[in-house]
């Protein structure tokens, strides 16, 4: 598993993940949360719904791994959307992403 996989457990047992579309629509307009994870095969209408509420509340999306990827990170059994309430755990997942480590 690759580094931001593994920073992604590390945030769900610090407790610093939102999951799920509903949840992480519920808490965007709150400001806590700082980056959104969306798995590659998530449907198009969650996705387009995601998009529109990251875009207006400036919080960039994540769409790199498959649901598989991500539930096994979290040890979830399905996860198609994480949101990241940590601004550390946010800057550290993008710096992985932004080097290629994906």
């Amino acid at each position: 598993m690759n580094k931001v996989l593994n920073l992604l457990g590390l945030a769900r047992r610090a407790g610093k993940v939102i999951l799920g579309t509903d949840s992480v629509i519920k808490v965007l307009p709150t400001k806590q949360i700082k980056l959104i994870f969306v798995a590659t095969d998530a449907s198009d209408a969650t996705y387009d719904k995601i998009d529109k509420k990251a875009y207006f509340y400036q919080v960039p999306i994540i769409n790199k791994y498959s649901t598989e990827e991500l539930s096994k990170a979290l040890g979830i059994e399905v996860i198609k959307i994480i949101g990241i309430s940590d601004l550390g755990f946010a800057k550290a997942l993008k710096k992985e992403i932004e080097r290629g480590d994906f």
